[in-house]
């Protein structure tokens, strides 16, 4: 890597594979790596790859996309955290919404993120209006924190009612607990979220909380290994909304690492259907332990105002809207009690990993499938983990579990769990397109991640999407998105404003206030950026409603003032909320809820020209021969390319397997792949 001046390197670490990109931004020069991850030690995995590039010296920034904080919090194997809050208020975090996992039955479960003795009262009381009727008692809380940390905790956060609406009793708070607290990690809910709504505000402070022992460890010993491998440039970490933050700003709200990786996904192929011409896009990312779903409408990825990562655990952070299935290539097959056969949502990872991979796992993966009908070449494994994948295992495991149940053979079985798993994706598509009032057949899918190009053809027709638009690198595409995802920094107040006699002075000096504060945090991430911008949103709804609608500003920061008037929000308001219901309510008052502030910072634009085909590609190159592959009940001669050998413009008629180093793409029977200018893959009907 000596060559690299100007580098900078994309890490996506998931669930079977850490995928790497290397691009240097001096000579537009690029290299690609795809390791194991290793689940429970995923820093080890992140070094390996980098390990794999070359040395770090000249490196200046590194980008990571993680899964520990999402994957810390589906597992619970977080640690113990205290909470200490309102009298009257500590079953916040288990009542929740009054919600059940089953809707219509008698009886719910829920295991808080904090265990009820770790949670403690203490008097005080702020009212809604931010009136401080009961200032809270240091030695009280003193006491509590020191409760709290003798049973266990290893994070303390402060959760008191309406503390959005002033929030001097938490910082009281936090200054004295501060004195008995042994560590860091101390916060309370109006650092993480001052925004309206006593669940949403207490779940994503506790659940933040509770991160940042374990997202705090993992940076830092990230950090360490970096710098003893003579790294000593920037190092950035995706977020949920698609943005790159710092590390501190990672450690101090690791909420908003959740859904990180795939994240940064969304954010590239955004990227690459806006440089190949299309702007309404589904992305359909299918890694080794899941198939993650996102729509991009008109150039732009959904955003969703909060999520729910497992029941009962909300986090309110602006997050790209992301739907997941454990559909990946390492989720298992089993015939269940009433013998319909399943596939996922358990997972064998990457550690045992499909039946193939002789590691010791018995039970079938949708891999093995594949490896059986012959789609994934056994001795060309993607991963660089095997040499050679072992064919006779997954029929056994394939036989044992799905055949025999289901008396089929062994190509039967294999075939009947590739159709299961395209079902599951395509009810995916549906939720994110149809469900919501999109008509596929107005959107490409993007299938990318390792075994995406696998099921792009499957897709296109179980769903009718207009055509599917594999990247040049589907493996790697997340890493990619870490490469040219912008700096983000979002912020929430809530207000409590009429919109009729607005003070629009002290309205714009909030707004000032909340633009400067986002603006510094964006500049002092490090990395550099060509402009950074302000953006402003309102959430609003007419006065007795209790919904409300995402309201952009025609306006931005402009030195100490955005120049905003009640005309430009009443207006923006109308438009949004016709746009969203069809009419407006006249005569009803209009109530400003909360401000919303990102600031983002522009990343120079990355030039996807960069993976074109080279000028001396050729299909005679490119053809590595024939080979009988399972098709629709029978074994049918089937083509294989190497795929990064085709020159643009090349028409590839299916059946056919285009294999690279971190992908396999499968065009089906009446299909054909045709390559782009910038070395896409267009899939789609024979003319």
């Amino acid at each position: 890597m000596s060559s690299v001046d100007r580098g900078i390197v994309g890490v996506d670490v998931g669930g079977t594979f850490t995928d790497l990109l290397l691009f240097d931004e001096a000579t537009r020069a690029f290299r690609t790596a795809k390791v194991p991850s290793q689940r429970g030690n995923e820093a080890a995995g992140f070094m390996n790859g980098l390990r794999t590039l070359g040395s770090l010296e000249r490196v200046a920034s590194i980008v990571h996309g993680t899964t520990v904080g999402t994957n810390t919090l589906l597992e619970r194997r977080g640690p113990k955290i205290g909470v200490i809050t309102t009298r009257g208020f500590r079953d916040v975090l288990e009542m929740r919404r009054r919600d059940r996992r089953s809707t219509w039955g008698l009886w719910g479960d829920f295991t808080p993120i904090a265990d009820r003795d770790m949670r403690l009262e203490v008097n005080e009381r702020t009212l809604a209006d931010g009136t401080l009727r009961v200032a809270v008692d240091a030695d009280e809380v003193r006491a509590a924190a020191q409760t709290l940390r003798e049973r266990g905790a290893q994070a303390l956060v402060i959760i008191f009612i309406n503390a959005y609406a002033n929030a001097d009793n938490e910082r009281h708070a936090l200054a004295a607990a501060r004195e008995v607290w042994p560590n860091e990690h101390l916060s309370a809910s109006h650092q993480v979220l001052p925004e309206i709504r006593e669940f949403e505000r207490s779940s994503t402070a506790a659940l933040n909380a509770y991160l940042q022992p374990v997202v705090g460890d993992y940076l830092a010993k990230l950090e360490a290994e970096l710098s003893g491998s003579g790294f000593g440039g920037q190092f950035h970490i995706v977020q949920s909304n698609g943005g790159v933050m710092s590390t501190e700003t990672a450690r101090r709200l690791p909420v908003r690492t959740a859904l990180s990786g795939p994240a940064a996904g969304v954010m590239a192929a955004a990227a690459i259907a806006r440089a190949a011409g299309y702007g309404n896009v589904i992305t359909c990312d299918l890694g080794g332990t899941s198939f993650d779903v996102s729509l991009i409408a008109q150039g732009q990825a959904s955003l969703a105002a909060q999520t729910t990562v497992d029941f009962g655990l909300v986090i309110r952070t602006p997050m790209i809207e992301i739907t997941t299935i454990g559909a990946g290539g390492g989720s298992i097959a089993f015939v269940d009690r009433g013998g319909l056969l399943q596939v996922g949502p358990e997972s064998a990872g990457s550690v045992p990993g499909p039946a193939c991979y002789g590691q010791g796992n018995e039970r079938p993966t949708l891999t093995d499938a594949h490896v059986v009908l012959g789609r994934i070449d056994a001795n060309r494994p993607i991963g660089g983990k095997l040499a050679k994948l072992d064919v006779d295992a997954a029929k056994r495991a394939i036989l044992a579990h799905v055949g025999a149940p289901l008396r089929l053979d062994a190509m039967a079985a294999a075939e009947a769990i590739v159709r299961v798993a395209d079902a599951r994706m395509a009810g995916a598509i549906r939720l994110v397109s149809i469900e919501r009032g999109h008509d596929p057949a107005k959107f490409v899918g993007m299938p990318f991640g390792g075994g995406g190009a696998l099921h792009a053809g499957a897709l296109v027709r179980e769903i009718g999407l207009q055509c599917a638009l594999v990247p040049r690198f589907p493996g790697i595409t997340s890493a990619l998105g870490c490469v040219i995802a912008d700096l983000r920094h979002d912020q929430v107040q809530t207000v409590n404003l009429l919109l009729d006699g607005l003070d629009v002075t002290g309205l714009d000096a909030r707004m000032a206030e909340a633009g400067c504060e986002a603006h510094a945090v964006v500049a002092a991430a490090g990395l550099s950026v060509e402009r950074i911008e302000v953006a402003y949103e309102l959430d609003m709804h007419y006065l007795g409603q209790t919904h409300t609608v995402a309201v952009a500003l025609p306006v931005t920061l402009a030195g100490d003032t955005t120049g905003i008037s009640e005309a430009a929000i009443r207006s923006a308001f109308d438009r949004a909320y016709a746009a969203s219901f069809s009419r407006l309510l006249p005569g009803i008052p209009v109530r400003i809820v909360s401000l919303r502030t990102i600031a983002t910072g522009r990343r120079p634009p990355f030039d996807l020209s960069v993976f074109r085909p080279p000028a001396d590609a050729s299909r005679e190159q490119a053809f590595k021969g024939k080979r009988p592959v399972w098709i629709d009940g029978g074994w049918r001669e089937t083509t294989i390319w190497s795929r990064l050998d085709l020159p643009a413009g090349a028409v590839i008629e299916g059946p056919a397997i285009l294999e690279q180093p971190d992908s396999t793409v499968f065009v089906d029977p009446g299909l054909q792949a045709r390559g782009d200018a910038l070395g896409n893959l267009i899939v789609e009907r024979k003319p």
